[in-house]
């Protein structure tokens, strides 16, 4: 098992270094923007991956609150961080894009607000599962947590549509022919590929090591 993650892990991070390679020297800027739209290759898979890692926390507090077995809730944690450390790397690359094309670090734009309290709603998921002792109860309402604090996400994806602020609106998902230049669209993908890699990489990895943790603890009770 640990050879078979390590094979992966390492091509999961050499897919993610080529593609990220590829995106700052080989393809064409952007014919608008120039070199600062070559950031893209971080700041939107990093942006995806986040929804998706906190997708993963929601449907396994879910299964966690139906069949009340902790790997459901091992799952969530290690998403749920995951997803943090994503969201900040959207928030940091989406500051430095910004400071190019809008000329400021930070504006209280929609989708840059609503963003940040994405990141304030599951830093305190981190926190409350820290301040319980009781491993049970602390899954428990950390499930809870996890359920409602995912209404965040569709607010953050779909702010861009809702109110008016300095982000466009989508340029690939979206009906009709994206409006992005194909070897951008091509790289962008690929990008999206590489971080989905490392991104199941590193949830094995640290549901392996939460399993480790619960395995240690001895006043674990049935039902791990």
């Amino acid at each position: 098992m640990k050879a078979r993650v390590s094979t992966f892990g390492l091509l999961a991070g050499t897919a993610l270094a080529i593609t990220t390679i590829v995106g700052l020297f080989v393809v064409p800027a952007d014919a608008a923007q120039g070199d600062v739209q070559r950031i893209m290759y971080v700041h939107v898979p990093s942006a995806w991956l986040a929804y998706l890692a906190f997708l993963v926390t929601f449907v396994s507090s879910v299964l966690y609150l139906w069949r009340r077995e902790l790997r459901f809730d091992r799952l969530a944690i290690a998403a749920a961080e995951i997803g943090l450390v994503l969201t900040g790397i959207t928030i940091v690359t989406g500051a430095i894009w910004g400071k190019a094309t809008w000329g400021k670090w930070w504006d209280w734009d929609p989708r840059l607000t609503t963003t940040a309290i994405l990141f304030v709603v599951y830093a305190g998921y981190l926190l409350v599962r820290q301040s319980l002792g009781d491993r049970y109860r602390r899954a428990r309402l950390a499930a809870v947590y996890g359920i409602v604090a995912f209404v965040n996400v569709p607010i953050v994806h779909f702010s861009v549509l809702w109110w008016r602020g300095l982000h466009q609106a989508p340029t690939v998902i979206r009906p009709g022919d994206p409006s992005i230049d194909h070897t951008l669209l091509f790289e962008l993908l690929a990008s999206l590929l590489s971080f989905t890699l490392v991104f199941i990489w590193a949830l094995r990895r640290r549901t392996a090591l939460e399993a480790g943790r619960d395995a240690a603890d001895l006043t674990l009770g049935p039902g791990t």
